[in-house]
């Protein structure tokens, strides 16, 4: 049987790692090359804090959201709270292993610009497939910002530890954003052939009676589709062509809806039930924003 572990506290994961107390209640750095990991197989893990984890070497190999990664290449992973992860033991050994983790409580920013920023950074919601991959140059900068905070917390607190340390872990994810956008661009062939499997799906969804029995297209359905998660798969959609996976519906459903309205004997009323819509009203919304008429004008116009 599985062992659930939920950790609270960042006092929390130091008992968990044998290490003593922590510097500061609220945030911790990781040296996984110092630290004996006390997991016992195929535990499952989850936390009330963010963790952004880097090896180069597995000792316990990690899965999450149903696959595992290999961190023998280098691999980041960023995890939000509440987020579960399975731990096997797998021993490795080898001469130049490295690695960190940043580990924060939300209570930390929580009064704090980067609390709002919080959201933007999408990839704490990415698979671990979609791990971020980093040059030697990448890691070096990501290092630098973790030596920052690691030296902060060593220093005696003042009226400038929390700006500090805050504001280089808004620096750190920054570069994580700048970081995993060259990595999208490097992998503009692949993505190109995912963007032409999200058309196929909402064309085929489109014209058939799949709307009628399933109802409108969500950004979950279209990611489980291509095997990405949702945040995964809008950020690379954004990047590709400037519409995230709900304008992408949304082009399909307009589309739709403009061929419905000049091709069939159908009220708008008829065509918003058609087209998924429980409740016609937020059909003719939606189609004023996409189009600056609403369904009716739109049929008299044409």
């Amino acid at each position: 049987m599985n062992n659930l572990i939920h950790l609270q506290s960042i006092t929390d994961l130091h008992k968990l790692f044998s290490l003593g107390n922590s510097f500061h209640p609220l945030v911790t750095v990781l040296d996984f090359s110092k630290v004996t990991e006390n997991v016992e197989e195929y535990s499952k893990i989850t936390t009330d804090f963010y963790s952004i984890m880097f090896k180069n070497y597995c000792k316990n190999k990690i899965k999450y959201g149903r696959k595992a990664i290999d961190f023998q290449d280098g691999n980041l992973i960023c995890i939000a709270p509440n987020q579960t992860i399975d731990m096997d033991n797998e021993e490795e050994e080898r001469e130049d292993k490295m690695g960190w983790g940043l580990f924060f409580h939300p209570d930390l920013i929580r009064a704090t610009t980067l609390n709002e920023k919080l959201k933007d950074y999408t990839f704490f919601n990415y698979e671990i497939s979609e791990a971020l991959h980093l040059s030697d140059k990448e890691k070096g900068v990501l290092y630098e910002c973790v030596q920052k905070i690691q030296a902060e917390l060593q220093e005696n607190i003042d009226v400038y530890s929390q700006y500090i340390i805050v504001s280089t872990i808004e620096l750190l994810l920054n570069y994580c954003s700048r970081f995993y956008g060259r990595q999208m661009i490097t992998r503009s062939q692949n993505n190109k052939l995912i963007i032409n499997q999200i058309e196929s799906i909402l064309t085929h969804y489109f014209s058939t009676n799949t709307i009628q029995e399933q109802g409108l297209p969500t950004v979950k359905y279209l990611a489980e589709k291509v095997h990405l998660s949702p945040s995964y798969l809008s950020d690379l959609l954004k990047k590709e062509t400037g519409k995230n996976t709900q304008e992408h519906i949304h082009f399909y459903l307009i589309e739709e809806a403009k061929n419905l309205l000049l091709n069939s004997e159908k009220n708008v009323n008829e065509i918003a039930y058609n087209l998924g819509f429980e409740y016609p009203q937020y059909f003719n919304t939606l189609f004023k924003k996409k189009t600056g008429t609403t369904p009716k004008e739109f049929r008299n116009l044409n």
